[in-house]
């Protein structure tokens, strides 16, 4: 728009967003709000049906842009507008813009608190307000019945009405809706809601289509993950989270890691599609899950967005990954991919649109690439860590200047998998630990309680709930708090025990155990436990540096821990036992399911899925399997926090054990004379 206001017109502001423009007197405002790519949702096509385009008038003069607004500078209510309040509320302070005509200068607000823009997350959804730009709109349009006089097909009726009320072109109906399309007419008397699939750059369809006035329809952004699966059904006219439902991926049958889950392939020719259809089937299970849960038929989601780690990501598209488990790594399909849902999600109708995102490298899937849009990296100045732990870990390190991706093959042991008392995170789970410095004796906390293992009505409650094992968080704890306490060393030995502590350092063979809790089920930490948590935490450090060399630093400026994982465990623990490199603590955080949060901005906007794309193309991929440094700083990495890296910043915030060689070595000769004495 031109920056001088000209006769008749009006200067027109935008909150939030700021947006403003001139425009010509008795304009609608929606029409305005479209000009400026402001966000309106409207459904029925300016017609006063569905209600969404709500917007409020601020009164008062604002000379930060020399407009004054007052609700008198819009055209009387209308009488679209006075038939929709008598069959809708509509709050006195609101009008609806696509009838409220501008009749001078104007600062519209777009209601936070409106159902069209309401931002609401439930349960495991992180809170994030995701700005809409949807792929897929609902457009009523009425359509002329037919007419001998002027003979087509009803079909080719609809393409033309909804060119010609919405500006579309080039328009195609999915072949699937032609066996439907005419009772659907005939049952909304010509009056129908179609919804028009239209992705960045690509031609619109024709995806769904309803008797009458649509209102809602749906969308869900599922994270397939090697461990666990969770799905997040999304309202697609409000952005909200209506539900939210998480599995185990039944693949965990044909292997823990995924490099167990190829073998099993390479082993069992002709098996692949049976892992397919054991996750689609878990899909298509949360699919109704999530459906059930907010009360909506399944009919009435339009779109998903996968996301994955390379092998899961083939999987679900029925690839066959073996490429995938040696150099070079080659990838069947690395760019961004959409498909109608038949033959693959049988929950969803035939015509629903299921995209994935692009992956990045060999083993840096889909589930990297959104994380890596939920936290856009990209865009800062600051020298950022991304570090979604799972049984791969993937690693994505940078800044607006140039962004680094990389995975290293960390294995279950944070899931509970290889730890002797270990399990997935469940009531009944230790998730939290602390070791008495003098008593070396452990207190807890269980999943499903709040209190202390110490603390007043704890065996009561543990009692209902039951103390089963010891999940990922408490795993990392315990460890830290061992060497921490001087329990084990550096390099990962468990000691023999001090005086007083052999109630908790026990001999087992020719090592010790470390036990937290001796009770019915007695949970304890092994040697072997350890050294399964430093093979892991070496193999995620050493990925990490490898990219700081890469990028020539030798700190991160903040670090961000994605994932469930990620999100439960203490950033103080985590840098004791160098599972992540030094950084300021304030600086280390939890971000929750970014894998899920990236899939629903994918969802939910469609530049957002444009940007992943290209943003993809520059990411620099590095394959950790075939660097020469990694094994040098994977041996460093074995030790706690690490064996030649100073750790200064954790150093000055945390007091570190220092251990005398000497010291250690005479405990370990007493223990072997103790056993020898038995």
């Amino acid at each position: 728009m031109a920056d001088k206001k000209e006769p008749n017109e009006a200067l027109v502001v935008f909150q939030p967003s700021g947006r403003r423009g001139h425009f010509p007197l008795g304009m609608p405002v929606l029409r305005a709000a479209q000009k400026l790519g402001v966000y309106v949702e409207s459904v029925c096509g300016a017609r006063g049906l569905c209600g969404r385009c709500q917007i409020k008038i601020e009164s008062g003069k604002f000379a930060k842009y020399g407009v004054t607004s007052a609700p008198e500078n819009l055209s009387v209510t209308s009488e679209l507008e006075i038939r929709y309040r008598a069959v809708k509320p509509l709050a006195e302070d609101r009008r609806l813009s696509c009838s409220a005509l501008i009749q001078g200068d104007l600062v519209v607000e777009i209601p936070s608190d409106a159902r069209t823009n309401k931002q609401v997350v439930r349960k495991r959804a992180e809170s994030r307000v995701i700005e809409r730009k949807l792929i897929t709109h609902l457009c009523y349009v009425e359509v002329p019945p037919p007419d001998l006089a002027a003979p087509s097909g009803d079909a080719d009726r609809l393409i033309t009405a909804l060119e010609k009320d919405w500006g579309y072109s080039a328009l195609a109906v999915d072949a699937e809706l032609l066996a439907s399309l005419q009772p659907v007419l005939r049952e909304g008397k010509w009056k129908i809601t179609a919804a028009i699939f239209q992705e960045e750059g690509g031609a619109p369809s024709v995806t769904g289509i309803w008797p009458g006035l649509k209102e809602t329809i749906y969308g869900i952004a599922v994270d397939v993950g090697s461990t666990t699966i969770a799905a997040h059904l999304c309202d697609l006219m409000t952005g909200e989270v209506v539900a939210t439902a998480g599995a185990l991926n039944p693949q965990i049958r044909f292997g823990e890691d995924l490099m167990s889950r190829i073998s099993y392939i390479q082993m069992n020719p002709g098996s692949q599609p049976e892992l397919t259809a054991a996750v689609r089937e878990t899909v298509d299970a949360l699919v109704r899950e999530t459906a059930e849960g907010a009360a909506i038929e399944t009919a009435d989601i339009v779109e998903a967005v996968i996301v994955g780690n390379p092998i899961m990501h083939h999987l679900f598209l029925d690839i066959d990954p073996t490429e995938l488990g040696g150099a070079p790594f080659a990838l069947a399909i690395s760019s961004a991919l959409t498909q109608p849902a038949a033959g693959i999600m049988a929950s969803l109708p035939a015509n629903a649109r299921i995209h994935t995102l692009p992956c990045i490298a060999g083993h840096v899937g889909a589930d990297a690439a959104a994380v890596t849009l939920s936290e856009r990296p990209y865009q800062a100045d600051a020298t950022t860590l991304l570090v979604d732990i799972g049984t791969n870990a993937e690693i994505v390190l940078g800044n607006r200047k140039l962004v680094m991706a990389a995975s290293s093959p960390t294995g279950p042991a944070f899931e509970g998998a290889e730890i002797s008392c270990g399990q997935r995170a469940a009531p009944g789970a230790i998730e939290r630990v602390r070791i008495d410095r003098e008593t070396y004796a452990a207190k807890f906390k269980i999943i499903g309680s709040e209190l202390w293992s110490d603390e007043a009505g704890f065996a009561a409650e543990a009692e209902k709930i039951g103390i089963t094992g010891i999940c990922g968080s408490g795993i990392v704890e315990v460890i830290a708090e061992m060497y921490l306490s001087g329990i084990i060393s550096p390099e990962g030995v468990i000691l023999s025990p001090e005086s007083g502590a052999s109630d908790h350092i026990v001999p087992t063979g020719r090592t010790f155990n470390y036990v937290i809790h001796a009770g019915e089920i007695e949970i304890s930490v092994s040697q072997k436990d350890v050294r399964a948590v430093q093979l892991a935490k070496a193999a995620l450090y050493a990925g990490a540096r490898l990219l700081m060399d890469k990028l020539e630093i030798e700190e991160v400026a903040q670090i961000k821990l994605a994932g469930a994982f990620g999100s439960y465990i203490d950033p103080k623990y985590a840098m004791v036992l160098g599972l992540i490199p030094d950084c300021d603590l304030k600086q280390v955080s939890g971000i929750g399911n970014a894998a899920s949060t990236g899939a629903r901005m994918a969802l939910l906007n469609k530049q957002y899925r444009h940007e992943i794309q290209q943003e993809v193309k520059k990411l620099v991929k590095v394959e950790t399997a075939m660097e020469e440094r990694f094994q040098e700083h994977f041996v460093n990495a074995m030790a706690f926090p690490n064996n030649v890296e100073p750790f200064s910043q954790l150093r000055a915030q945390v007091t570190l054990p220092v251990h005398d060689p000497d010291t250690d070595a005479k405990r370990r000769a007493r223990a072997r004379e103790r056993k020898a004495g038995r």
